[in-house]
């Protein structure tokens, strides 16, 4: 915290510089609803922000989306559903969940907290959000399972300057250890650790999404665990 104060001007600072430089790409195109494939029907719904929405991929096939639709539809008759959007928090998503009709989902896969964490909502206050998220997709969209990704490595994304990077990667990771802590102890919930790579040249041109390669080993993870489970 006493870094943060010390360092808020330039943080400040530092934040209007990149939001104006870094290239803002666009949301890839592609079907956000449809059904595809042979087998036991599975109604997916895949729910959050911009990495969600497939952000660094040139169309929803390569992304996050597509990838687990396509991993999914050899066993499986897929009904997907996308409800993402660049820029969402966890807030604005209850909001829009909260607008919505009912409906009925076997699969809920979120991504959401990079938002969060740079429009510095509080820890406890993202906490409670993320956990009335859960509740009403257990209750009002009858989620039977809710896959719950984690926030990205921050710290290591290229477009942040220093010591912009180093305070949002803290503070990301500080997110991602409650959130974990959080589902585990959360039923019919996984945590999906998206860590798994440190390679940027694996991130999308803006250094601040994923690119179609994590995009597939991200889908490979979450296909795992929707067979596991």
């Amino acid at each position: 915290m006493l870094a943060f104060l010390v360092l808020s001007p330039i943080l400040v600072m530092q934040g209007i510089i990149t939001r104006r430089s870094v290239p803002r790409l666009p949301e890839p195109p592609g079907a956000r609803d449809g059904e595809t494939g042979e087998g036991r029907p599975l109604r997916l719904l895949i729910l959050g922000d911009s990495a969600a929405a497939g952000v660094g991929a040139s169309h929803q096939d390569q992304a996050l989306l597509g990838q687990v639709v396509g991993s999914l539809q050899a066993n499986c008759r897929v009904t997907w559903s996308l409800r993402a959007r660049n820029g969402n928090t966890t807030s604005t998503v209850l909001k829009l969940l909260k607008s919505q009709p009912p409906q009925d989902y076997d699969v809920v896969v979120t991504s959401l907290g990079v938002n969060d964490v740079t429009s510095l909502v509080g820890a406890k206050e993202w906490r409670r959000q993320q956990a009335e998220l859960r509740t009403i997709l257990k209750q009002k969209f009858n989620a039977d399972l809710i896959i719950v990704s984690g926030l990205p490595p921050l710290h290591g994304f290229p477009a942040l300057p220093q010591p912009l990077r180093w305070i949002l990667g803290s503070r990301a990771t500080r997110f991602n250890r409650y959130l974990e802590a959080d589902v585990t102890a959360d039923e019919d919930t996984i945590f999906l650790d998206v860590r798994f790579t440190s390679d940027t040249s694996l991130m999308a041109s803006d250094g601040f999404h994923p690119g179609p390669d994590v995009y597939a080993q991200w889908a490979q993870r979450v296909a795992a665990a929707i067979a596991n489970a």
